[in-house]
């Protein structure tokens, strides 16, 4: 097989399946493994698929964004692993601000009997807040139907009062070159600012979202920590630039 012609099997295969192993292109190509490797690289250069640990994925659109439901369902065990870690990090006294993801939401039963102060854009962290007793203000603003989160001139005006010693956000992709991105340029203008107002700051990201960019930026590498489960070649260059940190189950 030539290499357009592989390109395009590999391709073809992405389509149907979403992800495929190295090990499945070798047995199907007769490629050799650096070669297979080589070809996985080339397409990614392009933009034609992401690299993940053993194999690719489908890359997705920049500008699509999932619901809440669908965010929910995926990877949800990594999800509250790093969510456990996160809450640890909150002492009492502080003022907090937790943003709309599906990450941080699993924060909020980890925080029962905390006493601190707590700021949401999220429509469902507000219910979730207030069953657990967390005295909680919720931003106002126009309400995304997808995602429940809080955005719009309004949300931000609003945000700018307040001052936080942590803050808590998720993000739809992380790169070395683009930094932290989400699909929605106002969901991306609330993070940013609430980066400025923040003392300390923390991006909760589950290892799907690693070599993935969206259309709007959040901030770069260097402007928040990062607590994650992706334990791949970015951990160490993540590393130079601020601090990571990983957890396993």
């Amino acid at each position: 097989m030539l290499t357009p012609e592989r390109h395009r099997f590999i391709l073809d295969l992405l389509n149907r399946q979403h992800t495929v192993k190295l090990k499945e292109l070798v047995d199907f190509t007769g490629a050799s493994e650096s070669t297979i490797r080589r070809d996985l690289d080339q397409l990614e250069q392009y933009g034609e698929l992401r690299r993940i640990h053993g194999g690719a994925s489908i890359r997705k659109p920049a500008i699509e964004e999932p619901s809440v439901g669908e965010k929910l369902s995926k990877h949800h065990h990594e999800k509250m692993l790093i969510a456990k870690e996160a809450a640890q990090l909150v002492r009492d006294g502080q003022s907090i601000y937790i943003d709309a993801g599906t990450t941080t939401y699993e924060m909020i039963p980890h925080l029962t009997g905390k006493k601190i102060t707590v700021v949401t854009n999220g429509l469902q962290h507000l219910n979730a807040l207030t069953a657990h007793s967390i005295p909680t203000y919720v931003l106002g603003g126009f309400v995304k139907e997808k995602t429940q989160a809080v955005v719009g001139a309004s949300a931000l005006q609003n945000l700018k009062q307040y001052r936080f010693d942590q803050c808590f956000m998720g993000a739809n992709g992380i790169s070395m070159v683009d930094g932290y991105t989400t699909p929605d340029p106002e969901e991306a203008a609330v993070k940013k600012t609430t980066l400025l107002l923040s003392q300390k700051r923390h991006m909760l990201i589950d290892s799907s979202k690693f070599n993935e960019v969206t259309f709007s930026h959040i901030g770069t590498i260097a402007e928040a920590e990062i607590i994650t489960n992706y334990n791949g070649p970015l951990v160490n260059k993540i590393e130079e630039i601020t601090n990571i940190k990983v957890v396993t189950s």
